[in-house]
């Protein structure tokens, strides 16, 4: 097929766009795996975001004109840190090295996310782990998935014997926020079994649609780190909120992703 014609190939559902979503993130985190192995030494700030945006731009320039050429009217987030609403139409939220600071550091824990949004809500969501393969994949009202296999959320009913995680502030986090996180980990540690720790976002969220951990919060964070893995929790059966139990949205300054057994729980110690 010629390139002009490539620029106009819309799919004709929504189906069909989360398939082909899924090839484009797949092909960029495929250009991410043969950039990884040995870890990228930064003595500056100014060297550490360096390598990020290389990073960042090995994949954006897989991503960028694959997913126009798919929705060519759709508006793209510019900053994969921002949060809260968007103006109405069509957005496509994307974190091209998501867990980029463990990329460079030669961790395992990153990916390649890609989220449509259609009048503030998400649509479909892929998030994909180069290194074991596996797609994550939801389209709204029609479920989430691991490489075409449904998730489901964990059927637990008491956190006491729930694995729960988080993730920890920022380097720049508001001061305030830092001491909520580490409040939150606090009390998870006297009321749940066990308490994870780390970053990125999606990850965990991944885990808590496949039934894997119990429940995820967060406080803060922009809309990459928390649309994808919304979108498959609420799609595998999951329940999302702030951390006081209200309905969360792209500007609420907290974020729960739950199996339904323990939400309320959940809130209870988090509002504690």
């Amino acid at each position: 097929m010629s390139e002009s014609l490539e620029t106009t190939d819309v799919p004709a559902s929504d189906t069909e766009l989360l398939a082909r979503t899924a090839s484009a993130v797949q092909e960029a985190g495929a250009a991410l795996r043969e950039r990884f192995g040995e870890v990228v030494r930064h003595e500056t700030r100014e060297e550490l975001m360096r390598a990020l945006a290389v990073n960042d731009d090995a994949a954006l320039d897989i991503l960028r004109p694959r997913l126009t050429a798919l929705r060519p009217d759709a508006r793209w987030v510019e900053d994969e840190l921002d949060g809260g609403a968007l103006p109405g139409g069509e957005w496509w939220v994307v974190d091209p090295a998501e867990g980029n600071v463990n990329h460079l550091h030669a961790l395992p824990d990153w990916a390649v996310t890609a989220t449509l949004v259609r009048e503030n809500r998400p649509v479909l969501a892929v998030v994909h782990l180069p290194l074991t393969g596996d797609t994550y994949t939801a389209l709204t009202g029609a479920g989430a998935h691991l490489d075409g296999r449904p998730l489901r959320v964990a059927p637990t009913t008491d956190l006491g014997l729930s694995i729960v995680a988080t993730s920890q502030a920022r380097p720049d986090e508001d001061g305030d926020v830092v001491r909520r996180v580490g409040s939150s980990i606090t009390a998870m540690l006297f009321d749940a079994l066990v308490v994870r720790t780390s970053v990125p976002a999606t990850l965990h969220l991944v885990h808590v649609a496949a039934g894997r951990t119990d429940a995820f919060w967060q406080f803060a964070g922009g809309r990459a780190d928390l649309l994808p893995g919304a979108l498959l929790v609420t799609e595998a059966g999951g329940e999302i909120s702030d951390a006081e139990g209200r309905p969360w949205t792209p500007q609420s300054r907290s974020f729960l992703a739950t199996a339904p057994g323990i939400h309320a729980e959940a809130v209870a110690t988090l509002s504690r």
